[in-house]
Formats: structure tokens, sequence, C-alpha cells
């Protein structure tokens, strides 16, 4: 009986169950902050300082060759000199989220969904002008949805990403900005005397191509690259004129706390229109659209958690 027994229970496989689940999450919270001040100082100068928010948060899962990926990134930066009034110089929020599937782990290549929303928090304004914003919450928010295929060997690092079919909607809640047809929406029409018949569009749609790039190295010891590209056209409207987002940030480490930053963001849009004050009060003039450029240089610090 023994022998027996024996017999069996060394025939019975053992059973191992392998947790294949995983869940990362990545939290960045950076202050930069800029002070100038003069004392007696025979080449002039304004006093200021000027202080910039950025909190980037992301959660990734990954199961066997599914895996989701969700970020958030926000950033706000404000500058005061002693003769001017506080202003704006940074105000981003943007959601990410993509999922993606292969059919094997040889494969480097992704059947991927993605959905990414960006709008601001307050007013823009075009300095020294208070009086009207340029640009306001939810004015412009843009959304993109679309599904395609995406290509990474170390996906977090470097992913080029390509979908024939992205849904784009470009918000624009604030009936003033509507009513001026600003960001490409539909312009309120007014009659002969100048009385408004119809409401500026509050939302325009677009349906087109997207291509994206995103990459991630050490160039040097502790110096960092960071770039994202963005390139959209529409299959109704405007086949062909390429809208453009490109940003390239360097991260120079001093430490596990401190770090200094590099960067610049590039942006064209054929439908946001640059707006020119003219010799008559509160009297604009459109100029059509134009390359967006914005420089950034900073220190500060950064906590990772």
């Amino acid at each position: 009986m023994f022998c027996v027994t024996n017999l069996v229970a060394q025939t019975e496989p053992e059973v191992k169950v392998v947790d294949t689940i995983k869940w990362k999450q990545k939290n960045k919270i950076g202050v930069d902050i800029n002070e100038v001040t003069f004392v007696n100082w025979n080449a002039g100068g304004a006093n200021s300082i000027s202080a910039l928010l950025a909190i980037k948060s992301s959660l990734r899962y990954k199961k066997n060759n599914l895996i989701w990926f969700n970020e958030v990134r926000t950033r706000y930066g404000v500058n005061k000199q002693e003769s001017q009034k506080l202003r704006k110089t940074e105000d981003e929020l943007e959601l990410i989220s993509t999922i993606g599937y292969r059919k094997d782990t040889i494969t480097n290549w992704y059947y991927s969904g993605r959905f990414n929303f960006k709008t601001q928090y307050t007013n823009g304004y075009n300095y020294p002008n208070r009086d009207n914003s340029i640009s306001s919450f939810m004015a412009p928010g843009y959304l993109f949805i679309g599904g395609g295929v995406e290509y990474g060997k170390n996906i977090e690092k470097l992913s080029f990403y390509m979908s024939p079919l992205t849904f784009k909607a470009t918000f624009v809640l604030d009936q003033e900005l509507a009513d001026s047809g600003a960001f490409g929406v539909e312009k309120a029409v007014f009659d002969t005397l100048g009385n408004k018949i119809k409401n500026g569009e509050n939302v325009r749609t677009e349906m087109g191509i997207l291509v994206t790039n995103a990459y991630e190295t050490e160039v040097l010891e502790n110096v960092y690259l960071k770039n994202r590209v963005s390139l959209y056209t529409d299959y109704l409207n405007s086949f062909g004129n390429i809208d453009v987002d490109w940003e390239v940030v360097f991260d120079f480490k001093v430490n596990d706390f401190v770090k200094a930053t590099l960067g610049s963001h590039i942006r064209y849009d054929n439908d946001v229109k640059i707006i020119e004050e003219t010799n008559v009060e509160d009297e604009f003039v459109e100029r059509g659209a134009a390359l967006q450029w914005k420089q950034l240089l900073g220190i500060g610090v950064i906590v990772d958690f």
C-alpha cells in the first residue's frame, strides 16, 4: 500500500500559478524658481522672480502581451517684475491613455488605441493687454481618439505610433472667442447693424492621420534627452496641411533632488490665427497662422515617488 500510494503521488504534477499582472506607478513633482535682484546696478535692470510647478504621474499595467499606459502631465508658471503685474508663463494640462496588444513576445509591433486630451487652466493674454483674453480653460481644448499600430522595442523609452483614422475635436467653450472664430471654429453670424444672428460654434471636428514619436535616452552621464513629436493632417478640410507639436527637453541631473532643464517647444496649427491689435481701440486684425515657439531654461528641485 505504501508503494502504490507513493507512486500515485509522484505522477501528479505540481501546479504552479504565476502572476503575470504587473502594475507600475511613477510620480514626479518639480519646482523651478528663478530670481534676479539689482541694488545700485549701473547697467540697470528690473527685479524679478518666477516660479514653475510641474507634475507628472504615470500608471502602467502589463499582462502577457497586453499593455495599458496612462499619464497625467501638468505645468503652471508665473513671473513677477517690480513694475508689472503677475504674468503667466506656463499653463498646461494633458491626459494620455494608450492600450496596446501584440500577438507574441517576439514582435515589437502593437495594435494600439490612443486617447489624448489637452487644455489649460486660466485665461491667456497678449501682454500687456489684459482686457481681452486670447485663450482660457477649454478654449481651446483638444481631444484625439484613434487606433493604429505602434512600434516599441522598449516602449517606455522609444515608440513610433501611426493611426490612419484619428478623430480630433477642438473645443472653444468661451463664447466670445467662439464668436470670433478662434482656433478654427465657425465664427458667429452678424447682420449689417452688428447684431448677432447666430452664435459661433463651440466645437470643430476633424478626421485624419496621426503620427507620433516619443524617445528618451541618456546622451551623456547625468544628461537626459526627451523628444516628443506629433504630426496630424485632416482628410476632409485641408489634407496635407500638417499640424505640428514638437518638444525637446534636456535634463541635467545635479543630484537626486536638483536638476537643470533646457527645453524647446514648437507648434504649428493652421487653425490658430495670430491676432494683432490695431491703432483703433478694441479692434484687432487677423494675420493668419504662424509658427509658435517656446524656450525653457531653469533650475529647481525634483522629487520622484
